[in-house]
This record gives structure tokens, sequence and C-alpha cells, in this order.
């Protein structure tokens, strides 16, 4: 399992077996069926091309009131548990004895995207943020905590987990595109992108 370090972000490639990824997919099946997917606007009003729901105490919202977490749907129902296959995946790799309060599940048509960002609506940095990839390869650019300067990039494959911590905590980050069908784990194509989170 080679693990890398790029300006602060520790990449595991490969790091879940294709029967792990399948256990996780079905995890993630039953968030979407309990909590389904949907498309949020920024605060600006444009919509994102990546849909998203949540498991956990908290979810993560995006609309003209602003980025937070909230502790329901915006259907108004609870946000399901996190699997424990998922909260298995933070356990091996976050370096940390509390558990997330938000797993963030993004999915990525081939046409999503998601731009340079900072995860900063937590109230404490100094926890990790943990990103598990699903599904196809996508382009992962990585920058500086503040905006501008030069950027890394790396294919993010199916299995490879990403763990944001430290310097890399506040760093800027993004997927610039998706290798569309380069997995078959999803039959009809697309990306999982799993982020865990301490929220409080």
């Amino acid at each position: 399992m080679p693990e890398i370090s790029i300006r602060g972000f520790t990449i595991y490639q490969g790091l879940l077996p294709v029967e792990e990824q399948s256990v996780i997919l079905d995890a993630v099946r039953d968030i979407v069926r309990a909590a389904p997917l949907f498309r949020p606007k920024t605060a600006q009003g444009k919509q994102m091309s990546v849909q998203m729901t949540s498991a956990g105490q908290y979810g993560w919202i995006s609309d003209r009131a602003g980025y937070r977490y909230e502790n329901h749907h915006p259907s108004g129902i609870a946000w399901p548990h996190i699997p424990q296959s998922v909260l298995k995946i933070w356990n091996r790799v976050s370096g940390v004895c509390r558990e997330p309060e938000c797993c963030l599940v993004n999915f990525y048509d081939q046409d999503a995207k998601m731009g340079l960002h900072q995860d900063k609506d937590e109230a404490d940095f100094s926890w990790p943020v943990v990103s598990v990839s699903i599904g196809d390869e996508a382009l992962f650019r990585m920058g500086n905590k503040t905006r501008g300067g030069k950027t890394q990039s790396i294919w993010l494959r199916s299995g490879d987990v990403v763990v944001m911590g430290g310097d890399a905590r506040l760093c800027y980050h993004g997927v610039d595109r998706v290798r569309f069908k380069s997995s078959t784990l999803l039959q009809n194509g697309g990306r999982i992108n799993l982020t865990l989170r301490v929220v409080n």
C-alpha cells in the first residue's frame, strides 16, 4: 500500500481492496435511500455540479443562507448513522481517538467538478478530514492556505484515501475532472467521495 505526502496531504494509494470498496458502496446506497442525493446551491445562488447527502449527527448544507452543518436533511428527515465500514477507515488512518460527526457523500457524474475550496465550517481545525474515493478516477488538485500560487495534482483512484491534517488541514483543494467510466465499480459510471469530519 503506497503512502505518499504532497503539501502535507497524506495519500494512501489503493488502501481499500475491491471487496471492501463494494461493501462501502452498498453502505452508501443505504445512506442515499435514507437521505436522497440533492444538488445544492452556493451562497451566491449558483447550482453545484456535484450531488450530495450526508450521514452522521450532522450533514453539510449549502444554500442562499450560506455554508453550514445541519442535523437534518433538506427534506427535514434525520441523517442516517455513519456505517461501521466507513468508520473503520477513519479509525485506521485518522490518528485520533474521536469519531467523526459527519460523513459527507459527494457524487460526481461525468461533468461534475469541485472548485478549489477550504474545509472551514468546523469548530476546531485540529481534527483531520479523511477523504475516501470510490468509483471513477478524479484529478485532485492541492493548493495553499491562501488563494493563488502554484498547485499540484494527482489522479485519485477507487480505493484511495486522503488524510488532510496538520499543515494541509486548511489548504485549498478541489477536483478538476472525473475520468468517466475509468472504474467498473459503479455500473453507470461516476465517482463517490466520502469525507469524514469532526464538526464541533
